[in-house]
């Protein structure tokens, strides 16, 4: 039996994949067992930052393994350390916490709200505020978070305690039972749509006035994805907690929660665990992701995503153009999923989100490997 008949008879059929076995791989091209060549523009979906077999985050990951590949959370492993320190250090947060996903980074924002506000203004003020067409995870909670019908079709019921806005935040909730409300300042798996300055500085006046607490979603949006370490530092807030995952680790399983000074008590003994969050190993990958993203690579992002933008903003079969950074919704007149099983056929992977072709690749791609894949994608979209 062939990979493909194995995966279908034995893997749970919750992914409908391309017909593409991906083999082997160095930076933004890969290879499928044919040895036919792809340019990735999705990078795993935001996650391998620096592309595919980087150097450097193969050595740190080796050099990890060599010393102790986990430790349970009952003693101190340096790489989980050094890398609670460098992410408070860089985003002035006071304390982390690490779990494996971006989903669950999201669950410990909520527990976190929920516990913060029943100690500071009672229990019954527990509900978190989020925004229609936001995607925050798949767990029956931050499915409830997540504010598009159609992913809490046969899942109901959800865990309660959760209000979805229109995305302009002009319909305001009852502040006396909000505990938080959670954003992505770009809505990733809603078409990457990013929020307007004036939405994101309104809905971080109103927290503030309520003493409701400012929670961003950065799962997809974060790690230098859009020109900047994080999202929210675009819109020139400060928010009280940050989730993040995906692109963390460059391709090994870590999700943090960032916990700003004034919620940094909240958690405590027995509040909260994760078997293998803060695993030495996505640690060690991790620093050596985080180390690489400073305002030389931020500075490539923002102008590679400018090429992007003006590469396609008025080419033929293009109706718009959204996005930050290297994370970009092209809406075309084509269907988005026919433009993408083209482009495949030609050598380019890249992703969709809603009506829209998604591109997300590796953050230190080559220019001249993006101007072909740009090329490309260009003839699949005119059609």
């Amino acid at each position: 039996m062939s990979i493909t008949e194995r995966d279908k008879k034995y893997v749970a059929g919750t992914y409908n994949r391309f017909p593409v076995e991906i083999a082997s791989g160095s930076g933004s091209v890969v290879y499928d067992t044919a040895g036919k060549r792809y340019i990735d523009l999705g990078s795993g979906i935001g996650v391998t930052a620096f592309g595919i077999a980087d150097p450097l985050w193969q050595e740190a990951v080796t050099r990890q393994i060599g010393l102790v590949q986990h430790m349970s959370n009952l003693y101190y492993t340096g790489p989980c350390v050094d890398l609670a320190e460098m992410l408070c250090t860089r985003t002035g947060m006071s304390k982390v916490f690490f779990s494996n996903s971006g989903a669950e980074a999201n669950e410990c924002a909520i527990k976190v709200a929920r516990k913060y506000q029943a100690e500071h203004k009672g229990p019954e003020c527990s509900t978190i505020v989020t925004l229609k067409n936001s995607f925050h995870g798949r767990t029956l909670t931050t499915l409830a978070a997540t504010g598009q019908d159609h992913y809490h079709e046969l899942f109901t019921p959800l865990t309660p305690g959760f209000l979805s806005v229109d995305p302009d935040f002009t319909e305001l909730p009852d502040p006396d039972r909000v505990a938080a409300i959670l954003i992505e300042c770009i809505q990733g798996e809603g078409g990457v749509i990013p929020l307007p300055q004036d939405t994101v500085r309104r809905i971080a006046d109103y927290a503030a006035a309520h003493d409701i607490l400012l929670m961003v979603d950065e799962v997809q949006t974060g790690n230098g994805r859009t020109g900047a370490l994080y999202a929210y530092m675009n819109y020139g807030i400060h928010p009280d907690v940050v989730s993040t995952a995906k692109g963390l680790a460059g391709g090994l399983p870590l999700g943090a929660t960032l916990l700003s000074e004034k919620v940094s008590g909240t958690l405590g003994f027995g509040d909260h665990g994760s078997t293998f969050g803060g695993n030495p190993v996505s640690c060690a990958a991790a620093l050596s992701v985080l180390s690489r993203i400073d305002d030389s690579l931020l500075a490539s992002v923002r102008e590679k995503g400018q090429y992007l933008m003006d590469s396609f903003m008025d080419a033929p079969g293009v109706e718009s153009v959204s996005g930050m950074g290297l994370m970009i919704g092209i809406k075309c007149r084509r269907n988005a999923g026919d433009v993408v099983r083209e482009a495949l056929s030609k050598g380019v992977l890249c992703l969709t989100a809603k009506d829209r072709v998604r591109l997300l690749p590796a953050l230190n791609i080559p220019m001249d490997i993006l101007k072909e894949a740009v090329d490309i994608l260009k003839e699949c979209i005119a059609g």
